[in-house]
């Protein structure tokens, strides 16, 4: 089915995969944006309705994440993570242990950046569940993070479309694969440069409340 809705691109079909692919269902986000903006480039889409679709299947995939750990709890995230069906999605216990040491040592800022950290972004909501999260900034933070990641994804595929022209879906599969590793690098670099300087500015917050004090 998924493969089905990669192949029929438009603007239903990557707000249901951009859901599915924040929940817990694997489906690669590159594969789904940047092709979809690529379209855009020849005509066929909207290169912002793209990102816009994209982003609320995103923030209603991790919706669904956060409610559910938030009222099912964590043994039963941790049961179906560790069953046949959580195998079946590429999730096990350590994956979501993961996500919420990211959570715990990000905070809430976590939600952010953690969207544009590949094996967190589609966990993230999990611990945001979790922890009781004020949803209303849990879904602000993650539009933010979501429609940054998007935006890249769309910026590729758009270069793409300029810089090899028409292509199959098939070379085209394999060209963004061989980009994606990039972006993923600049990605990861672009995170621990918002995380140090919030780690900053919180140090310098608390040094300023002490000076006032003393």
């Amino acid at each position: 089915m998924i493969q089905t809705l990669l192949n029929q691109l438009n603007y239903g079909t990557i707000l249901l995969l951009m859901l599915l692919e924040s929940t817990v269902i694997p489906v690669p986000s590159e594969l789904v944006v940047a092709p979809a903006a690529f379209a855009a480039a020849k005509g066929d889409l909207d290169v912002f309705l793209v990102v816009l679709f994209a982003t609320i299947g995103a923030d209603l995939g991790a919706s669904i994440n956060y409610f559910v750990a938030l009222y099912v709890g964590r043994p039963v995230i941790y049961k179906f993570a560790n069953s046949r069906w959580g195998k079946l999605c590429l999730l096990n216990q350590k994956k979501v242990e993961k996500s919420e040491r990211y959570f715990d040592n990000h905070g809430v800022m976590a939600t952010l950046t953690g969207r544009l950290v590949p094996g967190i972004r589609h966990l993230i909501s999990i611990p945001a569940g979790l922890a009781r999260m004020n949803y209303w900034k849990f879904l602000l933070y993650t539009t933010i993070g979501a429609g940054a990641w998007h935006s890249i994804l769309a910026g590729m595929g758009w270069y793409l479309h300029s810089a090899v022209g028409d292509v199959s879906d098939e070379e085209l599969a394999v060209i963004i694969k061989q980009y994606n590793h990039y972006i993923i690098i600049g990605i990861v670099a672009i995170v621990v440069l918002i995380v140090v300087y919030y780690i900053i500015k919180s140090k310098m917050k608390k040094e300023k409340r002490t000076d006032v004090q003393s």
